[in-house]
């Protein structure tokens, strides 16, 4: 097609155009042939118009796999930092925390019926797992050697559905009565192996000090900075009659979640249904008593959004240019259509429809790229075992691999952000051609 011939036919869309109004009012008609129009303008030069999208929708797939694989590496963080021992939703007394302090437990010195919190806990949407919980401080003794430990009461049965405890035994097993079981770092400090006797020695709660000889149960190795070097655990009853406490006593209870990011409602509807039992029980998610890793995924979930606008920000010039390119090789034919008394607005307007028509291609083309990339990086993470091993950050043991876990908001967000910038690249040829003088563009001057 000709330059005078598309001219021509511009010319005769807009002054149909102009034809239909009604008023200061453009009808739906009208409406339409401006959509019209931008979408063939879109595909007149069929090579730029794919280049340009491509370049979009690159950064499309770019931004929602860098968000994806952040996503993936903070929810490994957290499931690795509530999994291995605190559980995600946390259940105690309110005066036991900073403290900690041994005749803190849950209902005061006289204990509360911990099968029925247990029960009811439970019983909540959501809960996978409950297991109460008992602490004390005192040293481990084998020989000449000991170390101090702090002594966790378990229900051998209920803790393993909560923490990963059960699961990381290097010999042995959980403990069972009259029993104890001791990290791998803690063992080899004062030398003692699965079947040797340690003498455990703590404050009691009634102010005596209590003292015992203690089989070992297991060695357990979480490959996680004071747990393996401190922690003995014991059975929960065994414990409470070591430290002179009641069956009732108890100083927490851990529960585990079906969604690490459902913690939150989990905690409420808990918080909620426990309160009748026992006067001052405090329900805190992991975001709470995780302070500093809630503050280190927040951050990821807001750098998330930086990363967008980065790889966005940086298209706009590139796209904002092609535009500019385009819409000077048509200024005879917007001057033509402005001569016939087509506005600046409109026309300003067909250039920006043409941006977010540009967009819309460009999404459709990235999503189709982009979402069973991160179905196959999610149920296939990338193993980087060869190149680096297992590490520790903020208690959390972080695995060598690249794992994807998306949402609604990631995509949402990229996809708003490439529509966005189809718009605002639109803005200025838009402004220029809204601006652009008919009757010195027909004179060629």
């Amino acid at each position: 097609m000709s330059a005078s011939t598309r001219t021509s036919s511009v010319s005769a869309t807009c002054a149909r155009g102009n034809e239909g109004r009604g008023g200061a009012a453009v009808n739906r008609g009208t409406r339409d042939i401006w959509w019209r129009m931008a979408w063939r303008n879109l595909w007149r030069n069929r090579r730029r118009t794919f280049l340009t999208a491509s370049a979009l929708s690159f950064g499309f797939v770019a931004a929602s796999l860098m968000m994806g694989l952040m996503n993936g590496m903070m929810e490994e963080m957290v499931s690795n930092g509530t999994e291995v021992v605190t559980g995600q939703i946390q259940i105690h007394a309110q005066a036991y925390r900073p403290e900690r302090s041994i005749h803190d437990t849950m209902g005061g010195r006289e204990g509360l019926d911990v099968g029925a919190l247990v029960a009811v806990a439970e019983a909540q949407e959501g809960v996978t797992g409950v297991a109460p919980r008992l602490y004390g401080g005192g040293l481990v003794s084998s020989g000449d050697e000991t170390v101090g430990a702090v002594l966790m009461g378990v229900d051998p049965e209920r803790e393993p559905r909560v923490s990963r405890f059960a699961s990381v035994f290097v010999e042995g097993r959980m403990p069972g009565p009259d029993e104890v079981a001791v990290g791998a770092a803690l063992a080899d400090k004062i030398g003692i192996a699965v079947g040797d006797e340690a003498v455990l020695v703590a404050p009691a709660a009634d102010g005596s000090t209590a003292n015992g000889l203690f089989t070992v149960s297991g060695i357990y190795r979480l490959d996680l900075g004071g747990f393996d070097d401190s922690y003995a655990l014991l059975e929960m009853g065994t414990l409470q009659d070591f430290l002179v406490m009641d069956r009732g006593r108890i100083h927490e209870v851990a529960i585990s979640v079906d969604r690490v990011r459902a913690a939150d409602p989990v905690a409420e509807r808990v918080a909620v249904a426990v309160a009748g039992l026992s006067p001052g029980l405090v329900t805190e998610p992991w975001s709470v008593f995780l302070g500093q890793l809630y503050f280190v995924v927040s951050l990821a979930s807001a750098m998330n959004s930086v990363v967008a606008f980065m790889i966005f920000g940086m298209a706009i010039f590139g796209v904002a240019n092609t535009m500019l390119l385009a819409t000077f090789e048509r200024r005879r034919e917007f001057a033509v259509a402005r001569a016939l008394g087509t506005s600046g607005v409109a026309l300003g307007r067909i250039v920006v429809y043409e941006g977010l028509l540009l967009g819309v291609v460009a999404l459709a083309a990235g999503a189709a790229l982009a979402f069973p990339l991160l179905a196959h990086v999610h149920a296939n993470p990338i193993d980087l075992s060869a190149f680096v091993g297992t590490y520790s950050f903020m208690g959390s043991a972080i695995r060598p691999q690249l794992t994807v876990e998306y949402s609604f908001q990631e995509p949402l967000v990229s996809a708003v952000a490439l529509l966005g910038t189809g718009v605002v690249s639109a803005l200025l040829p838009a402004w220029r051609v809204a601006r652009l003088p008919p009757a010195d563009v027909l004179a060629d001057r």
